[in-house]
């Protein structure tokens, strides 16, 4: 009698866990389909930004295509909802009926491998969206100017404002042109090839609104007035609108032993690099 009740508990223990993976076979190709259906909302985005034109001549088919590709993605998404809870389902009847350690371990580290890969190939697409996103944005900076740390030693760095001729997407660096190199420099306009670390987008002239707002006390890096040269500074006052210039006092800048207040504009003042050496 004991023997004919071990055999159907442990029957019952494999049809369960065959049951979960096979559920788990169904949650890992609706995830595949959900991929799929995502690739071509994207291909359809990118298609209507390339040509806007596109979209004014076959307005009604593209949005019909759009509408019946979100519908299946939804329609995908609640297929998933329902997958995993019927996986938790199956798991909390294992866990009851005491399925043995030995299954419920290989089920674990099955579960762990799924995440982790699921994780990495996550962060991977992450990680390329945000290259691809950071590269798009430094070569739509050609014609700009920039500041650049155009040189650094174990003692300062030297900070300049240039403008971006050019940016190499393969080799990740700037070509930037130093327009008016200083007094003891050659009076010929200078060229750099400098890296993306070295190079800091100032805030936009006529769009003050999305510019960094650094409050009283705060240290920045700032263009020294009269020249092209940035020093650090420290904001020396609070400012009622976002478009007022910053009241300043630049470091070793003293005046009869006292630190001068000097105005500058916002878009000639960004956030202190970490690190930086003066």
């Amino acid at each position: 009698m004991s023997s004919s009740a071990g055999g159907a508990g442990a029957g019952g223990g494999g049809a369960d866990i065959a049951s979960l993976l096979e559920k788990a076979k169904e949650l890992d190709q609706l995830k595949k389909d959900q991929d799929e259906v995502v690739t071509e909302i994207n291909k359809i985005h990118k298609k209507v930004l390339a040509s806007p034109e596109m979209v004014d001549k076959s307005v009604d088919a593209i949005l019909l295509k759009l509408r019946g590709l979100y519908a299946r993605a939804k329609e995908l998404s609640e297929s998933e909802v329902s997958a995993s809870t019927a996986l938790i389902g199956l798991l909390d009847g294992l866990l009851q009926s005491g399925a043995s350690t030995a299954q419920r371990k290989k089920i674990e580290v099955g579960e762990q491998k799924k995440k982790r890969i699921k994780s990495d190939t996550d962060t991977a697409r992450f990680s390329a969206a945000s290259m691809r996103n950071q590269l798009d944005q430094a070569a739509n900076l050609k014609g700009e100017q920039v500041a650049a740390r155009v040189k650094s030693d174990d003692e300062k760095d030297e900070w300049f404002v240039v403008k971006v001729i050019h940016f190499d997407k393969e080799t990740k660096e700037y070509e930037v042109l130093d327009e008016e190199p200083g007094d003891d420099e050659e009076s010929t306009q200078k060229k750099y090839k400098l890296p993306m670390s070295c190079i800091i987008p100032f805030p936009k002239k006529g769009d003050p609104s999305s510019a960094p707002d650094f409050g009283q006390g705060r240290q920045v890096l700032a263009v020294y007035p009269g020249t092209t040269a940035l020093y650090r500074a420290t904001v020396a006052s609070h400012r009622k609108r976002k478009s007022d210039d910053y009241i300043l006092e630049f470091d070793d800048d003293e005046e009869d032993g006292s630190l001068p207040q000097r105005a500058v504009p916002f878009y000639r003042v960004v956030a202190l690099p970490e690190g930086h050496r003066q």
